[in-house]
């Protein structure tokens, strides 16, 4: 049975970066890609220095590429299935029917995001639907944008995308009553606002033309805001990590979930989600676990060749 030092859970930006380094840290490390990637609907990434533009599979392949200068990185095109303590880390089967042995383990996996039940709304993820203005926003500049807001708590993201815009239109799907306060501001601010359910979501190839809302009327708009619900996958629920309230991973300073041995980077972790942060994150935890890592091993040699346990471990006199 292979042993690993690290099993990589994800092969977007964050797992990438992670692998690279732990790769450049001479650890052994099995990156694990279900090829499932969250950004697939997105024709390119954007705020990501030297690759602005670049399509996510691109990115990927290149990233790949560069990992085979580090024999020591292994990529599998695989899904993790189970995962299981076992003496000195974990015992992981993966999808392809094998079962390897690792001393930590770290997530990249992203969240599954839940499409809303309004029809097209699945089919314009993507071209014409997006969660984030910096990824998106300046391609889209200066045209009739949209923004799907379903709890009065984001109003003000409405603000935040007219930046991008003057010509902009809160939905609000008939999820809350607006108050008194909430339209003098959007109407002040020169926000429009609609507050009747959508019933449909029109537009071709990928391209948004219209909101039709409840009785009929269909409001023109080339882009819609909007983020919809996320869960995280299973493999986070079987493993028991501690979420918190908004339903993300809780991690300490560089990623440390609940679990000892156990980290966790990217979108699963914050709502502060883009491939730039994710990656940074997975630089920043996989070089704090190859710090762990080697001090386990001096420990360890430290005691074959003393006798004595390592000095955090002996009792004060």
């Amino acid at each position: 049975m292979a042993t690993y030092d690290v099993v990589i859970v994800g092969g977007g930006p964050g797992g990438l970066n992670a692998a690279l380094y732990l790769g450049r840290g001479r650890r052994a490390v099995l990156l694990c890609d279900a090829g499932t990637p969250r950004n697939a609907a997105a024709e390119h990434m954007h705020g990501f220095g030297s690759r602005d533009g670049i399509p996510p599979s691109e990115f990927r392949r290149i990233s790949r590429e560069q990992l085979r200068a580090y024999p020591n990185v292994e990529v599998r095109d695989t899904r993790v299935g189970s995962v299981e303590k076992h003496e000195g880390g974990f015992r992981v089967a993966l999808g392809d029917g094998s079962t390897v042995d690792t001393r930590r383990l770290l997530l990249a996996v992203g969240m599954v995001d839940v499409m809303l039940d309004i029809p097209g709304y699945k089919e314009l993820w993507g071209p014409s639907i997006f969660q984030c203005p910096y990824c998106h926003g300046w391609e889209v500049r200066d045209q009739p944008l949209g923004v799907l807001l379903t709890e009065p708590q984001y109003l003000d993201h409405a603000a935040v995308i007219q930046n991008w815009s003057q010509d902009t239109t809160v939905f609000t799907h008939g999820a809350f009553a607006m108050t008194a306060e909430q339209r003098e501001r959007l109407q002040a601010l020169g926000i429009g606002l609609e507050e009747q359910r959508i019933r449909a979501l029109h537009g071709k190839d990928g391209h948004l033309e219209a909101v039709e809302l409840e009785d009929g009327t269909r409001v023109a708009r080339k882009v819609m805001f909007s983020a919809p619900p996320q869960r995280q996958s299973e493999l986070v629920t079987r493993l028991g990590l501690a979420l918190d309230e908004q339903g993300f991973v809780k991690v300490g300073p560089v990623g440390e979930t609940s679990v000892p041995g156990i980290s966790a980077v990217g979108d699963m972790t914050t709502r502060l989600q883009g491939a730039l942060m994710a990656a940074s994150a997975g630089a920043v935890a996989a070089a704090m676990m190859n710090h762990g890592l080697i001090q386990e091993d001096a420990d360890r040699r430290y005691t074959a060749v003393t006798g004595k346990p390592p000095a955090s471990k002996q009792k004060p006199h």
